[in-house]
């Protein structure tokens, strides 16, 4: 017998908090940007599908992209992978929330992630699976590894089934999820890697998943990628500004150091979306309890950080790569070199 989901039922879509003042100030900070969201329908020339492996991951790594291509009317349709019941808390009235007491982050964190998107404009999101059929695996080596239903001992197949049965029914041009690294080594980050990677070339097999549609061959797949010069460009800030962080110590001088990031040759692909860093901004605070909105990450919104911030990288990992500028040849659109179509 499978576990019982420790979320909302599939496909329910939560509220944000009402009692949180965070979440409706990030819906005030992108009422400006409502009137330039078109709502239609599906049917976009430009989709974009994006796999992440817990909410606020989106905003995080990829939520000025996200906001930019929802104001310029492509589809951005978002697949989370698990409701991230595993993640630390920081605010202390939700304390209760964790996975060794109530259990209900995952339930708090969906209605985050409802808020967060509703600040990038994105109106498609769907949890892999539906809400809970998976859940956040913890860190590498932790018992949360092994709790029933974690993501990260998922059967592949399966998992890659139901992303299979998204992607011919949305039909994205492009998708973006991680490396094989994950990023940073998280295990749900890795397993989304995998799911995603099956999924990418399932699709296009008629023979592979036949339930799940007509089949359907997205002409890109990218990384998602935090460029090396972007991680000193941070160090930097900090040591100007004598701040210091979990992941900046004052000891930390050059990027090379840190166990994550990616050398500025391997990038393919640079967003400049700065534009949208209201959006990110507002996206990521929704996620109180998770980002400390008082933090110092939220120092790289101004200033010099606005590039930290609003400009993000990809590594094209499949398909024909487009048409670069600039000193270092990136392309500067997901899109680059791929024809837009309509579904059907």
């Amino acid at each position: 017998m499978e576990p019982e989901p420790s979320g909302p039922e599939p496909g329910e879509r939560l509220a944000e908090d009402p009692d949180s003042a965070v979440l409706a100030a990030a819906a005030a900070a992108v009422e400006p940007l409502e009137a330039v969201v078109d709502m239609e329908p599906l049917d976009r020339p430009r989709r974009l599908l994006l796999v992440h492996a817990h909410p606020d991951d989106e905003s995080i790594g990829t939520g000025a992209t996200m906001a930019k291509y929802a104001a310029e009317n492509a589809l951005v349709t978002l697949v989370t992978c698990t409701l991230g019941e595993e993640g630390e808390i920081l605010v202390e009235e939700l304390a209760d929330l964790a996975a060794d007491r109530t259990d209900g982050l995952g339930r708090h964190r969906t209605g985050e992630l409802a808020a967060a998107c509703e600040a990038l404009g994105v109106t498609d999101h769907r949890f892999l699976g539906g809400a809970g059929r998976y859940r956040d695996s913890g860190m590498m080596d932790t018992p949360s590894n092994s709790r029933p239903g974690a993501f990260w001992n998922a059967d592949l197949d399966e998992a890659a089934g139901h992303l299979v049965a998204v992607m011919r029914e949305v039909r994205p041009q492009v998708v973006v999820t991680y490396d094989d690294f994950g990023g940073y080594g998280h295990p749900d980050h890795i397993q989304a890697h995998r799911v995603t990677v099956a999924a990418f070339e399932a699709a296009r097999e008629a023979d592979r998943y036949p339930d799940a549609g007509e089949p359907w061959s997205p002409a890109k797949l990218y990384y998602s990628a935090i460029a090396k010069s972007s991680l000193q460009a941070g160090i930097d800030y900090f040591r100007e500004a004598g701040i210091e962080s979990d992941f900046f110590s004052a000891e930390l001088t050059s990027a090379d150091d840190l166990p994550f990031g990616v050398p500025d040759e391997q990038i393919t692909t640079q967003i400049d979306a700065r534009e949208q860093l209201p959006a990110k901004v507002a996206a990521m605070r929704a996620h109180r309890s998770q980002i400390a909105v008082d933090g110092p990450f939220f120092a790289l919104a101004d200033g010099a950080g606005r590039t930290a911030f609003g400009i993000e990288h990809f590594v094209l990992a499949r398909g024909e790569r487009g048409p670069g500028s600039g000193e270092n040849d990136w392309e500067d659109d997901l899109f680059a070199g791929v024809e837009p179509s309509r579904r059907g």
